[in-house]
């Protein structure tokens, strides 16, 4: 793994050892960025809520948010996060929790900032990221216009619209989905989208 561009591009990421996490492949990772940014503006805050080693808050970091909030429940995670983060030299961007994703946001609600991009790339066996982004919505942590982007299983199917949730785009490479959705509360929801496959996102 490595961080793909920006600030820090090029720089090598250590993995969390063992098999309780499933790191975001380089290619599925430039994919997703070339689709939600490429770049970012120093105001924008990012969430990573199931960190891992933190790779995608780290691009984000790379490509110029000005902040994120690395969130796992893993003791390893947390450790892997850290040391990428200051291998990096973005550690002074971040702050880095172990915390179970939702008792998380319960103590970030506190803060009263909400988060522009928000990363939830959960184990599979977790099938209701649309209620996590609806809990985050409602404890106000979704700024107008944010960007949510959920990783998943092919085999699992999030709604197209729920709680402000508008999903754009979704695409899948191999064995792994990416479900991109963009927080607008007062808009009505357009035409359903549908599920790309990697050819057919590489050809855009």
């Amino acid at each position: 793994m490595r961080v793909i561009s920006g600030q820090a591009k090029g720089h090598p990421l250590r993995a969390v050892p063992g098999n309780g996490t499933r790191p975001t492949t380089d290619k599925v990772k430039e994919a997703l960025f070339s689709m939600i940014g490429p770049y970012f503006d120093e105001e924008e805050r990012v969430l990573d809520l199931f960190a891992g080693s933190g790779g995608l808050g780290i691009e984000a970091l790379s490509r110029g948010a000005g902040s994120a909030v690395f969130v796992d429940s893993s003791p390893q995670s947390v450790d892997v996060v850290r040391r990428n983060l200051e291998s990096t030299k973005l550690a002074g961007k971040a702050s880095v929790y172990r915390n179970d994703a939702r008792r998380a946001l319960k103590v970030l609600e506190k803060s009263g900032l909400p988060f522009d991009l928000i990363f939830l790339d959960p184990p599979y066996a977790m099938k209701d990221c649309n209620a996590i982004l609806t809990e985050i919505a409602q404890r106000g942590l979704a700024a107008d216009s944010a960007i949510a982007v959920v990783e998943h299983h092919p085999d699992v199917s999030y709604p197209e619209a729920f709680e402000g949730f508008i999903r754009t785009r979704c695409a899948k490479y191999g064995e792994i989905a990416v479900s991109i959705y963009r927080y607008e509360p007062n808009q009505e929801a357009p035409a359903g989208t549908t599920m790309e496959t990697t050819e057919e996102a590489n050809k855009r």
